[in-house]
């Protein structure tokens, strides 16, 4: 299977750019995430880790 898609890739011109690039934006965005997530403020950071644990929900089965 991999032959296949090696031979056809072969053929294109400056195909090896394609790595790079993906390693680029990978390296980048993860770099900005660890970055945001250092300079958050931690009120924030609490705020949003409690929401999984608040009860909004409106129970109309009342007897």
């Amino acid at each position: 299977m991999f032959k296949f898609v090696k031979g056809n890739l072969e053929n294109i011109d400056g195909v090896a750019i394609y790595p790079l690039v993906s390693l680029l934006i990978f390296f980048i965005f993860f770099v900005g995430l660890f970055l945001w997530v250092i300079t958050a403020k931690k009120s924030h950071i609490e705020e949003v880790s409690n929401i999984p644990l608040e009860d909004d929900t409106i129970n109309t089965n009342q007897n």
